[in-house]
């Protein structure tokens, strides 16, 4: 925690957070380009938000590419920030082209978030496959069905809001599969995207790695619903305890 603090006590730091924010996956040259300073100094300053899991990082070839990971400042603002607060903190920080068929190569991704889960492999993957286990964690839904490969999410209502159809399994370390949001009615034109999980096991707990592809114009709200989507599969998974992290209600 007190690296998520230090990393944001920096402007500059700050500037390259802000820049992440509003375009995803920026290479050094074009972060460098933001700061009046060497590259070398740009590169320092990354660093410490790598450090402190503000930052995730992706190689594509020679080029590395920068991912805002809002996951841990999320984390820090619901433990010590939301509780201070008589109201509930802002938290303003945050089609398929082709069909997929067999192993799809993997673009560059629009958005990256990684966790670490205090939890075993397998009860991590059973989280992420299990339609009742969804359930319990995901931010909004109310119910969870599994039709084969499908992930079928409901409202409260029984409406269907949301289906992913996995795509490639590679057992207890990997998860792809499309993401088909179904919240705006059937009146709207389907604009499908995907994302992958991945599952790193590090001796007593796992590192949870999310990659989305091919986002939509018009749906980049969708990285601050897997924020609160990872913080209850974090939470579940570490204490037993069901905690919706739901978006505020408007005032009256």
């Amino acid at each position: 925690m007190d690296m998520i603090f230090k990393a944001l006590a920096d402007p500059a730091r700050r500037t390259l957070l802000n820049a992440l924010h509003q375009r995803d996956g920026q290479s050094l040259q074009e972060l460098t380009e933001l700061l009046e300073m060497t590259r070398f100094g740009v590169m320092k300053h990354l660093g410490v938000l790598i450090e402190a899991r503000l930052i995730v990082t992706r190689k594509d070839g020679r080029f590395k590419y920068h991912y805002l990971n809002a996951v841990p400042l999320q984390e820090a603002i619901d433990r010590w920030i939301e509780p201070l607060l008589v109201q509930p903190a802002a938290r303003a920080v945050i089609s398929l082209k082709t069909q997929l068929e067999g192993t799809t190569p993997m673009s560059k991704p629009d958005f990256m978030m990684q966790t670490y889960i205090h939890c075993t492999q397998d009860a991590l993957w059973h989280a992420l496959t299990d339609a009742d286990a969804n359930a319990a964690y995901n931010f909004v839904v109310s119910s969870c069905e599994r039709e084969g490969n499908a992930l079928i999410y409901k409202t409260p209502d029984d409406n269907t809001m949301l289906i992913c159809t996995e795509t490639q399994l590679t057992p207890k370390t990997r998860i792809e599969s499309t993401f088909e949001p179904h919240w705006a009615g059937p009146e709207v034109p389907l604009q499908a995207s995907r994302f992958v999980y991945i599952i790193e096991p590090q001796v007593d707990h796992c590192l949870l790695t999310l990659e989305h592809y091919d986002l939509p114009a018009g749906q980049e709200g969708i990285a601050d619903g897997w924020q609160r989507t990872l913080a209850g599969l974090k939470t579940w998974l570490e204490t037993g305890k069901t905690v919706k992290f739901s978006y505020p209600a408007a005032e009256a």
